[in-house]
């Protein structure tokens, strides 16, 4: 429990330095909406751009005049967000032992690797959970001034719910480089590195349907704010592929730093 609370009072400045930056990145999204808002007339922006680039970025699946549009086109920042966030958490609650050469003080603790790990995870949890909750708060609050159409508040939901799903992806992906890779300082980028290159590919799935197999490769497309829309829920089967991935990173995480010698 000592090193539960110890992660999360060490990490608070980086939550809230996320969170800030989400809630800039909706301030910033609404007031660019306001332009589109019931004006139909604004669509004709998009007639000049390529009917691929319109696919990759799923501009034809959503109204952008109305505010699930417009949360449908964000969706896919909430996620790249989390993303790097959640990775970075659970890089970085490994690897600051070795970098900030802490790591006698967890090894001389009466605990074993695995109990360290699992506070450690505890922790980065928690702020998943948190910086998804606050992007919700934000994102409720950026539409008071509009109108939302029925369906709204469920479609966010079901937002919410991917983002999460994404974050813990990317923290199991996070947490497995930085029990695994010995040279610590690259753990983080080499995160990083991965999820800009499955973002990449969510974009090139989407801009040929011969690509459409790619889909498969990044957790970006597990989670369609288009199908959210036309089935109202989460695709089962992305569903537990996703708990699959998370069961095989983490599983994968414990035992490396099991074995590991660390940089002392």
């Amino acid at each position: 429990m000592n090193i539960f609370l110890r992660e999360l009072r060490a990490n608070l400045k980086s939550l809230i330095i996320w969170c800030v930056i989400m809630g800039l990145l909706i301030m910033v999204g609404t007031a660019k909406f306001g332009a589109f808002y019931n004006n139909p007339e604004s669509l004709k922006l998009l007639d000049a751009m390529p009917p691929a680039m319109l696919d990759a970025m799923n501009l034809r699946a959503f109204n952008l005049t109305t505010v699930i549009g417009f949360f449908g086109i964000m969706f896919v920042y909430f996620g790249l967000l989390g993303a790097i966030a959640a990775a970075m958490w659970g890089s970085d609650m490994i690897s600051k032992e070795e970098r900030d050469r802490t790591v006698e003080f967890s090894l001389v603790l009466p605990v074993s690797r695995s109990r360290v790990i699992t506070a450690k995870a505890l922790a980065a949890l928690v702020n998943c959970i948190v910086f998804v909750l606050i992007c919700w708060a934000f994102s409720l609050i950026s539409v008071r001034s509009y109108k939302p159409e029925p369906g709204f508040y469920s479609f966010l939901a079901l937002e919410m719910e991917g983002m999460f799903v994404i974050e813990l992806i990317f923290l199991g992906l996070g947490l497995l480089l930085g029990c695994a890779m010995k040279q610590y300082k690259l753990s983080g980028s080499t995160a990083v590195g991965i999820i800009l290159v499955a973002y990449v590919i969510s974009v090139l799935s989407g801009m040929q349907k011969n690509l459409d197999f790619l889909k498969y490769f990044t957790p970006f497309k597990y989670f369609d704010p288009g199908e959210f829309l036309r089935t109202g829920a989460l695709s089962g089967g992305y569903v537990l592929l996703s708990a699959a991935i998370v069961v095989v990173c983490v599983a994968a995480a414990y035992l490396f730093y099991n074995r590991r010698d660390l940089y002392i």
